[in-house]
């Protein structure tokens, strides 16, 4: 696991409070937006309980519960296209929108993973993501 990945994976379980974490992962001198994107939605894809239909009840509680305004671009694209439609159009967007496009995959990562981790793995699992030390 990268330094990336272990940050975010931090900031999901909320062991770096949420709006710090943003700022780490867009402080960090090495960030690349497309590289972040891709990070995220394999996190995001692999967090949802249901592979057979991503557009679940968990991720939806996500997008809706996003700490940005539902009328921002990243938040309507996903709201408007099928998660993976919508990760391909997130990851085309301009330089003015990556901290809003971060911010929205990282609340849905955090909030389908915290979701996992009370269901699925509520007793252990074999996770390595999930203990980071």
């Amino acid at each position: 696991m990268n330094t990336v990945e272990k940050q975010i994976n931090l900031i999901a379980q909320d062991r770096i409070e949420f709006e710090k974490g943003v700022k780490l992962v867009f402080e960090n001198p090495e960030f690349d937006f497309k590289q972040k994107i891709e990070i995220l939605t394999s996190l995001i894809l692999n967090s949802i309980p249901n592979k057979s239909n991503y557009n679940s009840e968990s991720y939806q509680k996500a997008i809706v519960s996003i700490p940005i305004k539902q009328s921002f671009t990243s938040v309507i694209i996903l709201n408007k296209f099928s998660i993976k439609n919508a990760f391909k159009k997130l990851s085309e967007l301009p330089e003015n929108e990556y901290e809003k496009t971060i911010i929205s995959l990282l609340w849905i990562f955090k909030s389908t993973d915290t979701q996992r981790r009370k269901t699925e793995c509520k007793n252990g699992c074999k996770h390595y993501w999930h203990n980071i030390e």
